[in-house]
């Protein structure tokens, strides 16, 4: 194996572990954001800790990572692919990756962004499915004791909307839709995780760049820890209006007197008009709270080079 295939597969490594840390550290909230996004108003959660509490009570502790087998299981190549693709078009566009090219590092990260949605899409896509069930399974249960006789969204039991399998929705959707129904919202999505990518990588790598030692060449792990938190964050918080519109989009089923949206620009002009421009803005401080550890976790284990030391104890 070549040291060019040695440092492919180390990175490949390093964003799969990284992947599967952060997302088992920070999917409750995850959850609590694509709730939050998705509810009209404030009928149901009035935050956070008020969305993950009343999911705790009805669903349980495990209800609070409900859809995280699938993010578990497509995180490693989502990971991977972002992280390695960003160092892939660094080396493509710029002669020195330790140079300070923000016009490069900006190309950079748009094509990783870019080249990540292949795999984020459909995890997404049955990802939102699976963690939104259990409100809609709770709204439904409130209106069915209400108006005993009426029908919310769709026919079936409290217990199907609450615990929806992956595989039937991928299986149903590849049925009815073929593969495009797994990548529906692949619009938003790329309008979404490019420019999130555009601000995140060459900010990360400014910020990073400040803490190098230079004998190792490296940023200690706590200041690219702390360095993929501040990056992420700020990323995550500037595209949350773009992340709301993908959530609602990709939505399959919806509550009584919740909208369908023909596409991103009818999805941004309800939302405008119905909830105000303080929608746009729905779950944003839980994004933060979700990409800040994760994409610092990514950024520590990255660059201590987990994915190096494994390589080295098969050698």
């Amino acid at each position: 194996m070549s040291s060019q295939d040695l440092s492919i597969t180390a990175k490949l490594i390093n964003g799969g572990v990284a992947g599967l840390v952060g997302v088992t550290c920070v999917f409750p909230i995850d959850l609590a954001k694509t709730r939050l996004q998705n509810q009209h108003g404030k009928d149901m959660y009035r935050g956070i800790m008020d969305c993950l509490m009343k999911t705790a009570r009805a669903e349980g502790f495990l209800g609070m990572y409900r859809g995280a087998a699938v993010n578990l299981t497509l995180v490693t190549p989502e990971k991977a692919i972002k992280l390695a693709a960003n160092d892939f078009f660094r080396q493509l566009l710029m002669e020195d990756v330790m140079q300070q090219n923000l016009k490069m590092e900006m190309l950079a990260g748009c094509g990783a962004g870019m080249c990540q949605v292949v795999v984020t899409c459909p995890m997404e896509m049955l990802k939102i499915q699976l963690q939104d069930a259990g409100r809609l399974a709770v709204r439904h249960q409130g209106l069915a004791s209400a108006t005993p006789s009426s029908r919310s969204f769709t026919t079936g039991s409290v217990s199907a909307h609450k615990h929806p399998s992956a595989t039937l929705i991928a299986r149903e959707l590849l049925r009815t839709q073929g593969l495009a129904g797994l990548y529906m919202g692949l619009g938003a999505t790329l309008l979404r995780d490019a420019p999130f990518s555009i601000i995140y990588f060459p900010l990360f790598a400014n910020l990073n760049h400040l803490g190098l030692n230079e004998l190792t060449g490296k940023a200690s792990f706590a200041h690219s820890f702390a360095s993929g938190c501040a990056a992420g964050s700020i990323a995550a918080v500037t595209v949350t209006p773009l992340d709301v519109l993908k959530t609602r989009i990709q939505t399959l089923k919806k509550g009584l007197g919740e909208d369908v949206y023909s596409g991103i620009g009818d999805c941004a002009r309800k939302l405008w008009t119905q909830e105000g421009p303080s929608a746009f803005m729905k779950g944003a401080g839980c994004r933060a709270l979700v990409i800040a550890p994760l994409f610092g976790i990514a950024q520590g284990v990255y660059f201590i080079g987990i994915g190096e030391c494994i390589l080295k104890s098969f050698e």
